[in-house]
């Protein structure tokens, strides 16, 4: 069974890198503009892992973690944050918003789909 990932950064060269090394990988990809965008796609569709941005416009992706892990739905999905962002306090924001891992920008594809078969299993 494919899993599917759903991305969601504001940068459509970074969604566009995201879909495919995803897709190269075997995976399913769905994708959000934004943490507003995340969330209802998420609700709509549904996700095995999520890979998020933190710096976006609407709502940021600490909003989306935090609105993510509210519904008992995704409470136990994946989340890796995908950011320039290697700050240790935004970092422990993140996990203590509820994220599974992080990734600092420019990511490396194959690291990232080794990360996200990691929190995929």
């Amino acid at each position: 069974m494919t899993k599917t990932v759903l991305t969601i950064d504001d940068s459509r060269t970074m969604r566009d890198m995201l879909k495919m090394a995803l897709i190269d990988a075997g995976y399913h990809v769905i994708q959000a503009v934004d943490g507003v965008d995340g969330l209802e796609t998420l609700g709509a569709h549904g996700a095995d892992v999520v890979i998020t941005d933190i710096n976006m416009p609407r709502l940021d992706g600490f909003g989306f973690i935090e609105g993510m892990r509210a519904n008992p739905d995704h409470r136990s999905t994946p989340v890796l944050v995908l950011t320039t962002e290697s700050d240790a306090a935004k970092k422990q924001r993140a996990r203590d918003a509820g994220a599974t891992g992080w990734i600092v920008k420019p990511f490396d594809p194959v690291k990232l789909v080794d990360a996200v078969r990691r929190v995929a299993a």
